[in-house]
């Protein structure tokens, strides 16, 4: 099975060539770039290198939120594009599930990803080996900071934060969990695509008609025009006024 994985759910932008169990091209950069224009040249270029063509591709797997709603909007429409003018097969995997994997593979241990929702808020899952496995043990979500880390607290067993986002709400996890919480490598913090691609490999495919983003919230234009227009939010007033 050859895979193309693409992650630009946020800052960082992954994308990896895998060909079965073996990683073929993997590229990763954390800049502030615009994910729009860096991302079809960097397939092109990596394709050219592997020397593969857009035929030899089996399966698009792709980050599919939550994280920047730019960032995961366009990662999400290149993936469904592709997959749709190559006949291929299409898999979502959850960015937070992508960067839980990075944990240290400890028995009982907790993986906590970590992205920055602003506000106070961040987008988290809670994820744990078991019996040598990641398993999601709560689904992904958005919540306060502070809030998150009281729940963390009642866990019985090690918290392992990832994210380089962990580090903008650091106050509060120190101050409710700071005993359980395990430190780990630099190079742990880093959403890697070989690592969607692994996680992706064993899912079912999509269907790519259905398949859509996860942003967990609406951006913020659109929760303020819901506030706005109640009766939209409700259902069926608008169409009874018209």
């Amino acid at each position: 099975m050859r895979i193309l994985a693409i992650d630009t759910s946020n800052q960082l932008m992954s994308v990896a060539l895998i060909d079965d169990d073996r990683l073929i091209i993997e590229r990763t950069v954390n800049v502030k770039r615009n994910h729009s224009i860096q991302l079809m040249p960097a397939i092109e270029e990596m394709m050219k290198e592997a020397e593969w063509r857009p035929k030899d591709l089996t399966r698009i797997v792709v980050a599919k939120g939550p994280g920047s709603y730019t960032g995961v909007r366009i990662g999400v429409t290149v993936a469904k594009t592709l997959a749709f003018s190559l006949g291929i097969e299409l898999v979502g995997v959850s960015s937070l599930e992508v960067l839980a994997a990075n944990g240290s593979q400890i028995e009982g241990s907790y993986c906590v990803p970590v992205f920055d929702a602003r506000r106070g808020n961040i987008y988290t899952g809670l994820y744990q080996y078991q019996n040598g496995k990641l398993v999601q043990v709560e689904k992904d979500t958005h919540i306060s900071a502070v809030q998150w880390a009281v729940y963390l607290k009642q866990l019985e067993g090690p918290v392992q934060l990832l994210g380089e986002d962990r580090l903008k709400h650091s106050d509060s996890f120190t101050k409710e969990c700071g005993e359980q919480l395990i430190d780990l490598p630099t190079s742990r913090h880093y959403a890697r695509a070989s690592v969607l691609a692994e996680r992706g490999k064993i899912r079912k495919p999509e269907n790519k008609h259905l398949f859509e983003p996860e942003y967990l919230k609406l951006a913020e234009a659109e929760q303020n025009w819901m506030e706005a227009h109640p009766d939209f939010e409700q259902g069926g007033g608008w169409i009874e006024k018209l």
